[in-house]
Formats: C-alpha cells, sequence, structure tokens
C-alpha cells in the first residue's frame, strides 16, 4: 500500500504540475497532502470521501481541495481492474498556496482568491454553467506550455473566485486529525465496508479488523470520521442506492435490497436523511437533467 502521506507532489522545476490520469482505478487509498488539488473526472464512477463527506462521483466531476483534506476515489471496477484495463480518467492539477509568490495574496488584488482557498478547505464540487466553463479550461490546460500554463491556471482560479456555482463537501466543523498511521487503518475499514456493505457489518468485525476493541473502535472512528460507523454504513448505502436508482433504472423497492436495506420504510427514511429527497423525487431529477 502506498504511503498516506506524502512529501511534494510539485517537481522543484515547477510552479504547479498538471497530470492526465489514465489508469486501471483512482488511488484508493485514503490520503492526503499539502497542495491544493484540482480534479476532473473524465471517465469512470465510484464513491467518493473527503473528510467527512461521501458521494459517488461520475464523469464530468469537477472538485477542488485544500491542503491537508483526507481524501479518496474508489472507482466501482476496483475490485475486477487489471493493469491493462483503463477504467479512470482525469485532469488533475497540484499547486502551493505561494505558487505565485508569498505576498500576492495579502494584497488587495488577491482577497478574492484568498476567500476562494478559505472554502477548498472543506473541498467543494463545481456546479452549473461554471463547471461547463471550467472543464473546457481544464481540458486545454495540458496542451499549454511555459508561461501559458500559469495564465491558464489563473483563468480557472479567477473564474472559480468569481462565482456562486459551488457545492461545498467536508462539514464546517470537520477537522483532519488523521495521522499516517490512522490514514492506513481508516483505509483498512473503509474497503472493507465497501466490499460487504450489502451485507450486516457487525461493529466486533470492523473492531477486530483494526485490533480494538468494539467500544475504542467506535469512538476511534466518531473521532477520524466525523460521524458514527452506523451513520457511514447507512452513507454508503444510500450512495449506492442513488448510483442503482439512476444507472441501472433501478425502482426504489429494488434499490433499497440491492443496497443493504432490510426494510422499505428505514430505506425511505435514511434516503431522505442524507439526500434531502425521496427515492423518487432523487430520480425524477436526474430524468430531467
Amino acid at each position: 500500500m502506498k504511503s498516506a502521506l506524502q512529501k511534494s507532489l510539485i517537481p522543484r522545476t515547477h510552479a504547479f504540475m498538471v497530470q492526465e490520469l489514465k489508469q486501471p482505478v483512482f488511488d484508493p487509498n485514503w490520503h492526503f497532502h499539502p497542495e491544493y488539488q484540482l480534479f476532473m473526472v473524465l471517465k469512470g464512477k465510484g464513491t467518493r470521501f473527503i473528510g467527512d463527506h461521501v458521494k459517488p462521483f461520475q464523469e464530468g466531476d469537477i472538485t477542488f481541495l485544500g491542503p491537508n483534506l483526507p481524501h479518496f476515489w474508489r472507482s466501482d471496477t476496483e475490485d475486477s481492474a487489471s493493469d491493462s484495463d483503463i477504467h479512470a480518467e482525469g485532469i488533475v492539477v497540484y499547486f502551493q498556496e505561494d505558487f505565485l509568490g508569498k505576498s500576492l495574496l495579502d494584497k488587495e488584488e488577491g482577497i478574492m482568491l484568498r476567500k476562494l482557498f478559505k472554502k477548498s478547505l472543506r473541498g467543494f464540487d463545481v456546479t452549473g454553467k461554471t463547471a461547463t466553463s471550467v472543464r473546457r479550461m481544464l481540458l486545454d490546460l495540458p496542451t499549454l506550455e511555459g508561461f501559458d500554463t500559469v495564465l491558464g491556471l489563473l483563468r480557472i482560479l479567477n473564474l472559480l473566485s468569481r462565482t456562486d456555482d459551488i457545492e461545498l463537501l467536508a462539514s464546517s466543523g470537520y477537522t483532519n486529525t488523521l495521522r499516517e498511521g490512522d490514514t492506513e487503518r481508516m483505509n483498512r475499514v473503509y474497503a472493507h465496508v465497501l466490499k460487504h456493505f450489502k451485507r450486516k457489518i457487525p461493529i466486533s468485525e470492523l473492531a477486530a479488523l483494526t485490533h480494538m476493541t468494539p467500544t475504542s473502535f467506535s469512538r476511534y472512528f466518531k473521532t477520524h470520521a466525523n460521524k458514527t460507523y452506523s451513520e457511514f454504513v447507512s452513507e454508503i448505502r444510500v450512495g449506492h442506492a442513488c448510483k442503482l436508482l439512476i444507472d441501472k433504472k433501478m425502482n426504489a423497492s429494488q434499490a433499497c435490497y440491492e443496497s443493504g436495506f432490510r426494510t422499505l420504510s428505514n430505506f425511505n427514511r435514511q434516503f431522505k436523511a442524507f439526500t434531502n429527497r425521496t427515492p423518487s423525487a432523487y430520480k425524477k431529477r436526474y430524468e430531467m437533467t
């Protein structure tokens, strides 16, 4: 498994880094780094974890993350993908806050950028018409050379700093309390739940996996995930149900039992709690777009 913490993703010879990703799956490891990250999914679907936020991801998603915000994208094809299969494609940009120098953000011209960076500490998705514009600009960015690449990134950041088309992700009270050893442990927990969420997973099973007592695991998980273990499992199941409603065209009853819920009433209650919509309203919304 890769180290959960990385030193620097950016070569010393560059102000920032742009990468075109083409691989079997996106990096499935729970990790964080000191760079800002702007990421667009070009190919692939799965479940995305950012801080204490869990949500299905799909092609076209654009996400901006601030420094040291734990995250990972787990592809649906993770368990079956081979090294020769390309199921995940995207464009990712890494940069540090002072990539234009240390003084700009303290000047009047840097006010909007400073506000944007503050929002990114919770992570946010780019939505609406702004997402359409940013997609075009991100697709162009890897083709640029020299100072044109800097101008390209500045245009993107300037647009993002002036739009309301963003959806904040991690909760306002989320704090990264993870250390390197914790990320390895949380990786094991997340991987186990994602593999087995369709059945009942007693907390004693996760406690044994992490070499803790059930009481210690419950306390540990809530501290680092900012939610209870049962809330987390429900969130994973609801996220899977969302994909079934849209991608597989299932009805609420089918999605309920295929996602690990045992009763339709509990499914409807949990679904609305996490999405603010009933399953039928959620499905209708995406059928209209």
